[in-house]
């Protein structure tokens, strides 16, 4: 069949349509489509989504919808993450977008984010990967899992995405270096209330980065361009990671979008997304992490079809 998902995040909105089919076979993508929306940005003092942010995502939706028409789509599915998920007005943007357009939008919560992503990432690297350590920095949270089946033993959701941190941490463009500093602490400080489960759990085989950012901050670090194909192997050294850190953060957006691998509509959140990563793979004891391209949507579709 061919289904098509609507992953609504605090930074795009995207669809992604695919040939999936029961039985193990691999969902094959056949077309993408998104918008850099940045929902985390039309939030109000009072956390609540402006109408604004609220109307050009159910306009989006009714594109995707379109779309999905002219490929063929059998199922629609959607979801959204955190961007909806702690908005005051989350169940009230969700039930417009669903009047304009007949969508239904799924809210999950962090731990089915992290639960989802490590079922993509354990399908991706198979059995023979052991025990799993994942690693994925959306725009609004990011969610850490670890264990060795394809549901894992510890899954936590922390509000440390990219786009959060630029948002409230991180103001000016470059952001002083004791902003900067400060923003790093914060970080750190949350994060390490969080280890406990991961220092008692069994040390991974494997540690696995997902998500753009990942992706960006790996490209920047010399991995193989997205020309190159899904299946280059990719990876993260933390190493490499703290010497580039201090040259992002003394850069404009409008000058980390002349690195290779950063888009402009990343080019403001990659400082975030490395101060996160490098405290991230620091704090769990991890040296590289293996980039995966395979994150949250597949996760989703595979669920979907584990269920046909």
């Amino acid at each position: 069949m061919r289904l098509g998902v609507i992953d609504v995040g605090s930074n795009t909105v995207h669809l992604l349509v695919v040939d999936a089919h029961s039985g193990g076979a691999q969902p094959l993508p056949t077309s993408s489509h998104k918008i850099a929306l940045r929902l985390s940005e039309h939030v109000e003092d009072d956390g609540r989504i402006a109408e604004a942010g609220r109307d050009r995502l159910a306009s989006f939706v009714d594109e995707c919808l379109h779309v999905g028409e002219d490929q063929g789509v059998e199922e629609l599915l959607g979801f959204a993450t955190s961007a909806i998920r702690e908005a005051p007005n989350g169940d009230d943007v969700l039930t417009f977008v669903k009047d304009r357009t007949g969508v239904t939008l799924d809210v999950l919560s962090g731990p089915d984010e992290a639960k989802l992503t490590f079922l993509a990432i354990r399908r991706w690297f198979g059995w023979s990967a052991g025990t799993l350590l994942m690693v994925d920095i959306g725009g609004g949270s990011l969610e850490l899992a670890q264990g060795m089946d394809e549901d894992p033993d510890v899954a936590v959701s922390l509000p440390l995405g990219a786009g959060r941190i630029t948002r409230d941490l991180l103001a000016g463009d470059p952001p002083s270096s004791t902003t900067v500093r400060e923003a790093r602490r914060k970080v750190r400080a949350l994060l390490a209330k969080e280890m406990r489960p991961f220092t008692k759990a069994t040390n991974p085989d494997r540690a696995v980065g997902t998500s753009k950012t990942m992706r960006s901050l790996a490209r920047i670090c010399g991995a193989a361009p997205s020309s190159e194909g899904m299946y280059a192997p990719r990876h993260l050294d933390r190493a490499d990671l703290s010497e580039v850190l201090p040259r992002l953060a003394t850069m404009s957006s409008e000058e980390r979008q002349t690195i290779s691998g950063v888009s402009a509509a990343r080019a403001s959140q990659i400082l975030a997304g490395a101060i996160v990563a490098e405290a991230a793979m620091d704090l769990l004891g991890v040296e590289r992490l293996e980039i995966c391209p395979w994150a949250l949507r597949e996760g989703v579709i595979l669920r979907r079809l584990d269920r046909m």
